[in-house]
């Protein structure tokens, strides 16, 4: 079992450098939760392929500081949403 997690730590960790993804685009395509994801690669992966980790903890600082800029686009794009579907619906 422990073959496993190990194998599915290196594999989260590839695909996130290679598609620089979040913790959440990744638990996604994994069929995942985000909290394994995390663990899997900010602390399991550490043991397994100290390389790999650099490169991992890198891209999860660069989305750490980005963050708020995902957000405040979310949140701009879902009152446009709202905003465009009220001015059909009076149409």
């Amino acid at each position: 079992m422990k073959e496993i997690v190990e194998e599915r730590a290196a594999k989260l960790g590839e695909y996130i450098v290679e598609k620089r993804s979040t913790v959440r685009a990744a638990a996604k395509i994994f069929g995942i939760s985000k909290s394994t994801v995390h663990k899997d690669v900010s602390q399991r992966l550490r043991y397994i392929d100290k390389a790999l980790f650099n490169k991992v903890n890198l891209i999860l600082q660069q989305n750490k500081q980005e963050r708020h800029l995902r957000g405040g686009e979310a949140t701009k794009n879902k009152y446009l949403n709202l905003c465009f579907s009220k001015k059909k619906d009076d149409n």
